[in-house]
């Protein structure tokens, strides 16, 4: 990507990589203390949570796994119906486990909330969730969030595993996707 792409598609930096590396920090300590003494399964929803939950586990000092899940919401490519499909389930099983949902962003909570339900039937002992993103102002299902890294409002977001038709993902801070290219349905 050129700096002219680039340039054309970061409306303005909304939380600079600084910020952010500061947060995960924050929420690494946070985590280690509420788990201390257990073992952790995080849980990423692909493919956007994967840059934070590398940095997070990074500061995590409790022993912990990985797994992912990717998930799709039918309905228009912004907004989500709440139809949800599994495109890739957990390779681990999580009965009995201290299982830490890692979520990039929290739109309207319709996937989200489908994807706890389906998670809890398989009985972990623990299930919670921590998310980069919140967009209180979206949410139409309340997703009771134990770990949050920042309140947004209600725009477009790429960078830091954020994209939009794939692209952007790569920056390392959050951006507002340029005016011009923000889909006519958000």
């Amino acid at each position: 990507m050129t700096q002219a792409e680039l340039a054309q598609a970061v409306g303005e930096v909304l939380i600079d990589e600084s910020a952010l590396q500061g947060r995960i920090r924050e929420l690494g300590s946070e985590v280690s203390a509420d788990y201390a003494g257990r073992d952790l399964l995080l849980v990423g929803v692909l493919k956007g949570a994967v840059f934070f939950m590398a940095d997070l586990m990074r500061e995590l000092t409790v022993p912990c796994e990985i797994d992912f899940m990717a998930i799709s919401s039918y309905g228009a490519a912004t907004d989500s119906s709440g139809v949800v499909r599994i495109l890739k389930d957990l390779d681990i099983n999580v009965a009995g486990r201290d299982v830490l949902v890692v979520e990039d962003i929290i739109d309207s909570g319709l996937t989200l909330s489908y994807l706890m339900r389906n998670l809890r039937a398989r009985k972990p002992a623990s299930l919670e969730i921590c998310a980069l993103l919140t967009k209180p102002e979206r949410r139409e299902i309340d997703v009771p969030v134990r770990y949050i890294g920042f309140e947004i409002p209600n725009r477009f977001v790429i960078g830091y595993g954020l994209d939009f038709a794939e692209r952007y993902r790569n920056l390392p801070y959050v951006a507002v996707l340029h005016p011009d290219l923000v889909p006519s349905t958000v």
